[in-house]
């Protein structure tokens, strides 16, 4: 039987986490002590720190709540479980992991909320030029829309959100997703089950004999997964696809090394879309601060004309040192910054002929593609966030 004592501590920790909309809990065993932190906004803080004998109990409480095996110690384990929220009396789609460390069990626990998946596409972060870009592409028949970043970019809310605007009546979506983050009605998801045999490539082989308008692939990992979703998209569907680079141009060169043929690429990729995350100024505290005296000769900054206009009268914002009731050290949430490279002719010249990710980028620009870095100092001079902020994501 389980320690009340244990209950309760986890109760009070998952109800602070979730009041402090915290993606993730982090319960961390060390020689004298376990460490919980939360992971709000992008940011790792430490919630408290609990005697050692109380780090095992939390592990054992957490497995059986996720129906792992209690008596397995020394290998990682996966799963899952449905957490009630004592504060709202609402419940929160739970995955946990854990791993065999030095003095007992790291075990991180993510919490999914679908209530801050806004699917929304006026708050992704778009300026209103890439919005554009975005909804033309999104509506095409048939052709890939690759959408690239580090893990916890926002990859996953973009994807929803095209999917969100792309569910109708006469559309049969497909999804094969790791983990399926969120349920949208009207929608076929499938979660991806290694145990089985049930990856990314057996799912799309099966999609494509179930009569597809429109597919999403959780991520592209291999050759397999993209041949097989470049073919899709080469004959008649619509493939929305995740992908771990950099930049947009580079994305390209990933899936050469993959040994993906050019023609291919060519002949598939509609737009890449690179993406970050940055945390927003909060609204009820932030504090203006002077622009740096040689901020526009270390940067290429390309404001938009209504700035450019009026630069002596710009003005840019800090967080406060110690935040408000209604933020996180100065931050309130966080918005996408987002690079847009739609697949023209001439770059598609550029992949069959002489691909490389300097001479892509070039090309993009000239044809007036916008980089992170740009859409990034835009966001500093409209207020929205911080350079402080932009150097930590984008540098």
């Amino acid at each position: 039987m389980q320690d009340s004592s244990t209950i309760k501590i986890l109760t009070h920790i998952f109800d602070d986490a979730i009041t402090e909309k915290a993606s993730d809990v982090h319960f961390e065993p060390y020689a004298n002590n376990c460490r919980i932190r939360l992971r709000i906004d992008g940011i790792l803080y430490e919630k408290t720190t609990l005697e050692k004998n109380l780090a095992q109990r939390l592990c054992s409480r957490l497995k059986v709540m996720a129906q792992l095996d209690i008596a397995e110690r020394r290998l990682p384990q996966d799963g899952r479980f449905a957490l009630e929220c004592h504060n709202n009396k609402l419940k929160r789609d739970c995955r946990i992991s854990t791993c065999p460390t030095m003095f007992g069990e790291k075990i991180v626990v993510r919490i999914l909320n679908p209530e801050h998946m806004n699917l929304d596409i006026g708050v992704l972060g778009f300026n209103d030029s890439q919005q554009k870009i975005f909804l033309e592409h999104i509506a095409t028949a048939q052709g890939m829309i690759l959408v690239t970043g580090p893990t916890g970019s926002g990859k996953t809310v973009t994807l929803y959100t095209a999917l969100s605007l792309l569910n109708t009546i006469d559309h049969n979506i497909l999804t094969i997703e790791d983990p399926i983050e969120i349920n949208l009605p009207g929608i076929n998801q499938v979660e991806v089950n290694h145990k089985i045999g049930l990856n990314f490539a057996a799912a799309l082989r099966t999609f494509l004999r179930q009569d597809p308008d429109i597919i999403m692939v959780g991520e592209i990992r291999d050759l397999e997964t993209a041949q097989i979703a470049i073919k899709a998209a080469q004959t008649g569907h619509l493939v929305l696809a995740t992908l771990h680079t950099n930049s947009a141009a580079a994305s390209i060169m990933r899936l050469i090394n993959m040994e993906v043929a050019t023609f291919n690429l060519a002949g598939s990729l509609n737009i890449l879309i690179a993406q970050r995350l940055v945390r927003t100024l909060c609204p009820h505290c932030k504090q203006t601060t002077q622009i740096p005296a040689n901020i526009w000769q270390q940067q290429k900054i390309n404001l938009p004309l209504d700035l450019t206009q009026n630069k002596e009268n710009l003005q840019i914002f800090q967080p406060h040192p110690t935040g408000c009731t209604k933020c996180k050290n100065g931050y309130s949430g966080r918005t996408g910054v987002f690079e847009l490279l739609p697949i023209s002719e001439s770059i598609s010249e550029i992949i069959l002929n002489n691909p490389n990710a300097s001479s892509i980028e070039q090309q993009a620009q000239q044809e007036g593609m916008l980089n992170l870095q740009t859409i990034g100092w835009q966001k500093v001079f409209f207020g929205e966030t911080s350079i402080a902020e932009i150097n930590r994501v984008l540098l």
